[in-house]
C-alpha cells in the first residue's frame, strides 16, 4: 500500500514531532473504501502522545473494525505549531488511517475525558470546516457525538454536539449505526435521523430539549420538545465485562506517547464511595473481568505489540478479587519474557510491597500514597477510609522493602475544611518521615534519609458526587491555603526532607465553572476559542485573562457555578441523566460529610446508591 500524507513534506519537516500526523502505525487497521458504508472518525480533542494513551479509544477503535461494513479511523489535535500552519494554509483536518478529510466520515466521536479540552473541540471542529454549532450542519457534515466522563454533564458544550453517548459505548453503536445506514437509504433529513437516535437508549439529543431558567439563573425545568423522547436518559453500560470487545492488537506508536505500555483493565468501577470522586460514582456497579480473560489477553497483548511493560488498569486494584493470583501469573509469565509490570492503584501493605520488591527497581522507583487529607476528620468527610495509622504502617512496610522515596497527594479547599486540616498535611509529611528514621537503622539507610513529595490540588466539586452541592473555593482561597500549607510544611521538625508543590489555582477555577455548568456556557466557550484559547490544559497555553474576558462579554458570572450555595431540592442542569446512583443518595452522602460520618464500602454492606437496578456485577442479589 502506497503511504498517503495529507500534510505535504514541507509541513512535516518544519514542525514537532511529525510522526504525530503521518499514521500506519504498527495494528493500526485499514480497509476498502469501497467496500464499507460507514466511516467513523474517533477523536481524542488532545495532542498524539496524550490520545494515544487512553484505553476506551483502543477499546471502541477495535469494536467498530470489526464491523464488516464500518471503517473506524483516528482523529487527534494537531499541536499549536501544526494548528498555526493549517490555519495559514488552509489545509484540512485528516483522519490518521486514510488522511482522509475528517470532514468526509460520516460520525466524528469526540472523547470527553477532561472539561480542559472544550476549546479543543472546537479546533477539531473549525480545522475540519465542520460548522461549530451543530443545528447549522448539513449532511456534508459528519454526526458529530460526545462521550466520556464529561458527557454526564453534555450541557456547557451541548450547542456542539448532535448527541451523546451516556455511558459505556460497547453496548448500543451498532444499533445506532444501523439506523443510520437505514435513514440515509430513505432519504431522510438530518433532523429525522437525529429524533430517531433520541429514542435510542443512552442517546442525548441536545436539540430536542430546553432548559427553561428562573430569574437567579437557576434551573427551572428540562423540557423536552418531543413527546416521544425520554425525559429521564438512562447510562448504557456492559453486564458481562468477559463477554465484550478487548483489543488483542493495540495499536503501537512510531514515538514515545505517554503510556507506553500494554494496558489490561482488570475491573470497571470502585467500591470506596469516597464523596469527591465522579468516577467512583458514574462506572458503578463494580464489574470484574476473569482471571482466565486477563490472563489469556496479557499473553496476546504483549505478543501482538511487543511492548515491553504492561500495566493494569482500575480505580482500585487492591480490590479486584484474584489481584495475587493475577499478580503472581504476571510475575511469572512476564519475567520470562523481562517485561516490566506497573501496578497503579495499589493499596500499600505487605503483599504490595512484596510483589513491588520483585517487578521494581527500587532504587529509581517511588511509592504513591493519596491520602487525599491530612486530618481524620477530613478523611472521614470525604470517606477516603484511611487512618493514619493505616499510612504510616504502609509507609513503613514500604521503607522496610528498600523505598526511600515516597509521594503523597492531597487536596486543598475540600468542603468544611478548617485550618487545622491544612496544617495536618504537613503534620502527617513529618510523622512518615519521622516513620522512616524509627523504622530503619541508620546503617541500613540508603543515601542516608528519606525523600517526601507532597502534592496539593485544589478541590473542584464534580456532577454525581455527594459534593455536587458543595461550594468552591476562590482562586484567592486556593493560594492562600497552598500558601499556608507550605509554612506549616516549612516549621515540621523533617521540612529538609520534604518537598511541596501544588497545582495552578486559574486552571481549576475554570474547570470548576465547566464541570457544573449550564448550557449559557457555550457561547463563553465559542468566544474564548473566537480570541484564541486551546489546549487550555496546558499551563503554559492556558489564557486566564482572555476567559475572564469571555464571561464579562457574554454577560455571564463564572462564580454563580463555584463559590455559590445550592439548595438540597435544586435542580441540576445534569439531572435529566441517570447513572445508576440516585440522587437521594448523593444527598444522604452530603448530609453524612457534614457530620463526618463514614459510609462502608459496597462489599462490607450495600448502601442502596440505587445501581442494584442494573442486577451485574457486585450489586447481583442485592
Amino acid at each position: 500500500m502506497n503511504q498517503k500524507l495529507a500534510l505535504p513534506e514541507e509541513v512535516l519537516m518544519s514542525i514537532e514531532k511529525p510522526e504525530r500526523y503521518i499514521g500506519h502505525e504498527i495494528n493500526a487497521v485499514f480497509k476498502d473504501k469501497d467496500k464499507i458504508d460507514i466511516r467513523f472518525a474517533m477523536c481524542f480533542p488532545d495532542v498524539y502522545e496524550i490520545g494515544m494513551s487512553h484505553l476506551g479509544i483502543q477499546i471502541l477503535y477495535d469494536m467498530f473494525n470489526r464491523f464488516e461494513d464500518t471503517w473506524c479511523e483516528r482523529v487527534y489535535s494537531p499541536w499549536v505549531d501544526l494548528d498555526k500552519i493549517m490555519r495559514e494554509k488552509k489545509l484540512s483536518l485528516f483522519t490518521w488511517e486514510s488522511q482522509d478529510p475528517v470532514r468526509e466520515m460520516d460520525f466524528l466521536g469526540i472523547t470527553l475525558q477532561y472539561e480542559m479540552c472544550y476549546t479543543n473541540i472546537l479546533q477539531i471542529l473549525d480545522l475540519s470546516n465542520i460548522p461549530l454549532i451543530a443545528t447549522e450542519r448539513t449532511w456534508e457534515d459528519p454526526i458529530v457525538i460526545g462521550g466520556g466522563p464529561c458527557s454526564y454533564n453534555p450541557e456547557p458544550i451541548a450547542d456542539f454536539f448532535d448527541l451523546f453517548y451516556i455511558g459505556e459505548g460497547e453496548t448500543r453503536y451498532r444499533e445506532l449505526l444501523d439506523l443510520y445506514k437505514e435513514s440515509r437509504k430513505n432519504n431522510e433529513s438530518r433532523d429525522e435521523f437525529l429524533y430517531k437516535a433520541a429514542k435510542i437508549p443512552g442517546m442525548y439529543v441536545p436539540r430536542f430539549y430546553e432548559p427553561i431558567y428562573n430569574e437567579d439563573f437557576t434551573l427551572k425545568e428540562f423540557r423536552r420538545l418531543k413527546d416521544d423522547i425520554p425525559a429521564t436518559i438512562v447510562k448504557e453500560l456492559v453486564t458481562n465485562l468477559d463477554d465484550t470487545y478487548y483489543p488483542e492488537k493495540p495499536i503501537v506508536p512510531y514515538m514515545k506517547v505517554t503510556q507506553d505500555r500494554v494496558v489490561l483493565e482488570i475491573m470497571r468501577g470502585c467500591i470506596r464511595g469516597c464523596r469527591f470522586c465522579q468516577a467512583g460514582q458514574i462506572y458503578k456497579p463494580v464489574r470484574e473481568r476473569s482471571i482466565e480473560f486477563l490472563k489469556e489477553r496479557a499473553e496476546t497483548l504483549l505478543k501482538n505489540t511487543g511492548h515491553e511493560e504492561i500495566s493494569l488498569s482500575s480505580l482500585s486494584s487492591s480490590d479486584y478479587s484474584h489481584i495475587e493470583e493475577l499478580v503472581n501469573f504476571l510475575i511469572e509469565d512476564c519475567t520470562k519474557k523481562k517485561v516490566n509490570i506497573a501496578l497503579p492503584s495499589l493499596r500499600i501493605d505487605q503483599f504490595s510491597v512484596d510483589v513491588m520488591e520483585k517487578v521494581q527497581d527500587i532504587k529509581k522507583s517511588s511509592l504513591t500514597f493519596a491520602p487525599e487529607a491530612g486530618s481524620q476528620r477530613m478523611r472521614n468527610i470525604i470517606n477516603k477510609g484511611l487512618t493514619e495509622e493505616d499510612i504510616i504502617n504502609g509507609a513503613v512496610l514500604a521503607f522496610k522493602g528498600g523505598w526511600t522515596k515516597v509521594k503523597l497527594y492531597f487536596m486543598l479547599g475540600l468542603p468544611f475544611e478548617e485550618e487545622e486540616d491544612i496544617e495536618g498535611i504537613a503534620k502527617l509529611c513529618n510523622n512518615i518521615a519521622a516513620a522512616f528514621y524509627e523504622a530503619i537503622p541508620k546503617e541500613k539507610r540508603i543515601n542516608g534519609k528519606v525523600s517526601i513529595t507532597a502534592s496539593t490540588s485544589f478541590f473542584i466539586p464534580k456532577p454525581f458526587t455527594p459534593f455536587q452541592w458543595a461550594k468552591m473555593n476562590t482562586k484567592e482561597d486556593f493560594i492562600d491555603k497552598a500558601e499556608h500549607t507550605k509554612h506549616y510544611i516549612m516549621s515540621q521538625l523533617n521540612q529538609k526532607v520534604i518537598r511541596y508543590i501544588w497545582h495552578e489555582a486559574d486552571v481549576s477555577m475554570l474547570e470548576g465553572v465547566m464541570a457544573r455548568g449550564d448550557r449559557r456556557l457555550s457561547k463563553v466557550i465559542l468566544m474564548a476559542y473566537k480570541k484564541g484559547c486551546i489546549y487550555d490544559a496546558w499551563s503554559e497555553y492556558y489564557k486566564h485573562d482572555v476567559w475572564l474576558e469571555c464571561f464579562k462579554e457574554c454577560g455571564i458570572d463564572p462564580f454563580f457555578y463555584t463559590t455559590r450555595e445550592r439548595k438540597d431540592d435544586e435542580l441540576f442542569p445534569w439531572d435529566f441523566l441517570d447513572c445508576g446512583v440516585s440522587k437521594a443518595h448523593l444527598l444522604r452522602e452530603w448530609k453524612k460529610a457534614q457530620a463526618a460520618i463514614v459510609t462502608d464500602n459496597c462489599k462490607k454492606r450495600c448502601v442502596g446508591c440505587g445501581t442494584a437496578k442494573f442486577d451485574c456485577g457486585l450489586c447481583i442479589n442485592r
